[in-house]
């Protein structure tokens, strides 16, 4: 497995723990607000492209074991690389916590390492109103397989033992209030929804810089609504 960017340090990523963040490259989605749009070329479409072999990763990670506790395995998407498994079982045996970014894609393979007991924390994005037309339009590229394999990684990690984050960046020109509410209600009895706000800086469709961010009071009145559906709603402000 080889990784686009590794951040050594990170005080955020994992909540309470000091974390390294590796990147992963290659999207099956194409979110238009998409923050990270340059990891979504795959490995192989150019030779600019760099690579970090896992095997680097993981004498970087044995080397910083005291100091760092966790290790986030974000994106693009990772769940698209057949490897991941394997490198999270290397992981494992450094006794490092382990948390995992997805966009919920692949619930065959979440299913996988989540019964063999390789992930400590999931934070699945929430694009849409889990309805196929709201989530189309959000994604850019989504097709009806994908769309149910990401409601089926819902209900799987409705049912999860570890902790799940779900978190939805909250776009103006995409999201209505009454839309975040309908996503709360739909993860009902969730540990933790996060509201991101958007970030019009570097996005995938370059219309969007343009785009103007809801207001934090805005914000804070839509995670009071959907407070009746989970027990936590976390904001982040851009």
């Amino acid at each position: 497995m080889k990784f686009a960017a590794i951040l050594k340090q990170s005080l955020t990523d994992y909540p309470g723990q000091i974390a390294a963040v590796l990147f992963t490259r290659g999207c099956n989605l194409r979110c238009p607000f998409c923050h990270n749009p340059h990891l979504l070329i795959k490995p192989g479409r150019s030779e600019t492209v760099t690579q970090l072999p896992d095997e680097d990763v993981i004498d970087f990670l044995h080397e910083r074991r005291g100091f760092l506790d966790a290790v986030v395995i974000s994106g693009g998407e990772p769940s698209l690389h057949s490897d991941l498994p394997l490198f999270l079982r290397k992981v494992k045996d450094l006794d490092y916590l382990i948390k995992l970014d997805t966009n919920g894609s692949n619930p065959v393979m979440l299913n996988e390492i989540l019964r063999e007991g390789l992930l400590d924390y999931v934070a699945m994005d929430i694009k849409a109103p889990l309805e196929y037309k709201s989530y189309q339009g959000a994604c850019g590229k989504l097709g009806s397989e994908d769309f149910f394999n990401i409601r089926s990684s819902v209900q799987l990690l409705l049912q999860a033992s570890i902790m799940v984050e779900f978190r939805t960046t909250v776009v103006p020109c995409l999201h209505q209030p009454e839309d975040i509410e309908a996503i709360a209600r739909y993860i009902e009895g969730a540990r933790l929804y996060t509201l991101q706000q958007f970030n019009p800086e570097c996005t995938l469709e370059p219309g969007y810089g343009k785009v103007v961010p809801y207001s934090r009071e805005e914000i804070q009145a839509v995670a009071e609504k959907c407070s009746k559906y989970v027990q936590k709603v976390k904001v982040l402000q851009v």
